[in-house]
């Protein structure tokens, strides 16, 4: 009991801190001012578990691709982040969560406070709803670097990200979180922690992204035949993979806004369509290759999250398990289908977060336990489920096509070839990302 009043106590301080008085500040002790104060130290915990995930990200990425381009990686990463931060601030939350209409909120810019008071997040403060979306928006942004990556110009990849973050990211989230017009159909779309809010975002404008610059060189023969362009680090990968899995525990559970008795479900969920899609995706490669392939395990694994994260609060644990299932064995099919039509995608961001994010999403409408078809709901939560997978779609692809062609003829979206043989990391930024007493032999030229 001490140890819980303990941080109730130092909860009410730090939130006092954002401006929030908490209504126990001079001696009042009820128990809506400690829900709001767990509340939102819960929810900021999460945050700091999604924020992490950006680590998860880099390491997958830089894992999958060649040695010779892993500063230029790990570079994009830490500026997603942080420009994305700015972006967010300045215009995208304004959008995203804003007054408005039902396409985008109008109303919020720079983060004003007196468009945002007390409650218009229930009980979380405004830094904390913030730093919890933003988080989400970086997520969102940053999927679209490993499908581009080792041939994207820096200048480009910053631009980019910053219009994702600050425009087309935001508009999506206004539809069904900001009260848009995914939120106000008869049956509302279900999309709980953003398996096509967030990822499948994040998968399209890479499909874009991909398209629009083309592959690397040498990974097509002139026959047409893929080439295997390995990356330099399984184990960067692997840690990447266990990173973001420890980050959805943010991701989904936080969610929830609130420090309630979901929590606990809304994460075991998560566990389990995590564990079933790597298994899943390790059994269908091992059949379709004659190999357990590690990376394709860890695609796997993702492919689960992802693909959960939409129903996450509103399955059973056998639906969990069913969507991480069937995730994991299409993300494989994914990654092959994508490859056979020369769409280069090195870490498989297409196919893990824009298929299966659609995926997920798709899947509540079959067995959520309240609404979906299998369990007698009709019809009604697939159709609003399908409808909101579509129109996601076609507003993603046409507005990033559209911004990857425009950049492509400015500024200039690749780089030269000769660049791209020779790596990112020197020519972009001046100095390689390991030193020659660990990268030994000249990193490939594929």
């Amino acid at each position: 009991m001490k140890r819980r009043l303990l941080l109730v106590g130092c909860g009410a301080g730090a939130l006092s801190l954002t401006g929030a008085a908490p209504a126990f500040a001079q001696g009042e002790l009820t128990a809506d001012a400690v829900q709001v104060t767990l509340d939102n130290i819960w929810v900021l915990l999460a945050a700091v578990l999604v924020i992490f995930m950006q680590a998860g990200f880099a390491l997958v990425e830089a894992g999958l691709t060649r040695a010779k381009s892993v500063a230029n990686i790990m570079m994009k990463n830490l500026m997603d982040f942080s420009a994305g931060v700015i972006a967010f601030a300045l215009v995208g939350f304004a959008i995203a969560f804003g007054p408005g209409n039902a396409l985008f909120g109008t109303e919020g810019w720079f983060l004003n406070t007196n468009t945002f008071t007390e409650g218009s997040f229930g009980t979380l403060s405004l830094p904390t709803f913030f730093i919890f979306q933003v988080a989400f928006a970086a997520t969102a942004a940053t999927i679209v670097s490993g499908a581009m990556a080792e041939r994207t110009k820096f200048k480009s990849y910053f631009v980019y990200s910053f219009v994702i973050t600050a425009l087309i990211y935001p508009v999506v989230v206004h539809w069904l979180w900001g009260g848009g017009w995914l939120s106000t159909l008869s049956t509302p779309m279900i999309d709980f922690a953003g398996s096509t809010i967030v990822h499948s975002v994040g998968g399209w404008a890479a499909l874009m992204g991909a398209i629009v610059l083309g592959p690397r060189i040498g990974k097509y023969a002139k026959d047409g035949r893929s080439r295997a362009i390995p990356g330099h680090s399984i184990p960067f990968a692997i840690l990447g993979v266990f990173i973001l899995f420890i980050g959805w525990f943010g991701f989904n559970p936080g969610s929830e806004l609130a420090a309630d008795a979901a929590v606990g479900y809304i994460a075991l969920t998560t566990l389990i369509a995590g564990a079933t899609g790597a298994v899943f995706a390790t059994i269908t490669v091992w059949i379709r290759t004659g190999r357990p392939d590690v990376a394709m395990a860890g695609n796997g694994t993702l492919a689960g999250l992802v693909a959960i994260t939409a129903g996450t609060a509103n399955v059973s644990n056998w639906g969990a398990a069913l969507i991480g299932a069937l995730a994991g064995v299409l993300v494989v099919f994914s990654v092959f289908f994508l490859d056979r039509r020369r769409v280069d995608d090195p870490v498989g961001a297409i196919s893990v977060h824009g298929v299966c994010g659609a995926f997920g999403t798709l899947m509540v409408g079959l067995v959520a336990t309240e609404g979906g078809l299998f369990y007698g709901g009709g019809f009604d939560q697939l159709v609003t489920q399908a409808i909101g997978v579509v129109a996601v779609f076609a507003f993603v692809t046409i507005t990033t096509g559209l911004l990857f062609y425009a950049i492509k003829a400015t500024i200039g979206l690749r780089v030269p070839a000769e660049e791209e043989v020779a790596g990112l990391d020197v020519i972009e930024h001046g100095a390689p990302g390991y030193g020659p007493d660990v990268l030994t032999t000249a990193p490939a030229t594929g």
